[in-house]
């Protein structure tokens, strides 16, 4: 069935593609972040535990979010840990440590690379593609990163 939403198929899939790339970013900053939730070590442990279960939980939304815009645009969302490694610009990263100072300078990286990002497609996606539902779902989703990094960042002030 043809898909009549006011975007040009090729501009719905130049955005599909795109936002490809996000939601690879939101599952491994999500497995990053599973990560520093279930082997955060130190005298810490339960509040930093609590706190990486609580942003864990945002990011879950964020994919959930992101996977249904290009299912809302007519593609379909990549959904194996294969397809997001070759997707994605962050990295995994090992810890000599599991620490909480540690997990959250790679993690607050993480979310401001992936900040910047969003800041740039969000014009793109409405100028260029003409599609403002993709540049105002972007824009909600800037605003949770730019959020997680600001309680992320208030963890590292002394």
């Amino acid at each position: 069935m043809k898909i009549q939403i006011g975007i040009a198929d090729g501009h719905r899939q130049a955005v599909a593609d795109e936002l490809m790339k996000i939601l690879a970013d939101e599952n491994i900053l999500y497995a990053k972040t599973k990560n520093a939730h279930w082997n955060i070590e130190g005298a810490d442990f339960y509040e930093k535990h609590l706190f990486f279960k609580h942003q864990s939980g945002q990011l879950d939304e964020a994919i959930d979010r992101v996977a249904e815009r290009i299912r809302s645009i007519g593609h379909y969302a990549p959904a194996t840990l294969k397809s997001y490694l070759s997707l994605t610009h962050l990295t995994e990263q090992t810890k000599e440590r599991n620490d909480s100072q540690g997990f959250i300078k790679e993690l607050l990286q993480d979310h401001e690379s992936i900040i910047i990002i969003l800041r740039e497609h969000i014009k793109i996606f409405a100028d260029a593609f003409h599609d403002m539902g993709t540049s105002d779902c972007m824009t909600e989703l800037m605003k949770t990163h730019e959020k997680m990094a600001w309680l992320l960042r208030s963890h590292l002030k002394m």
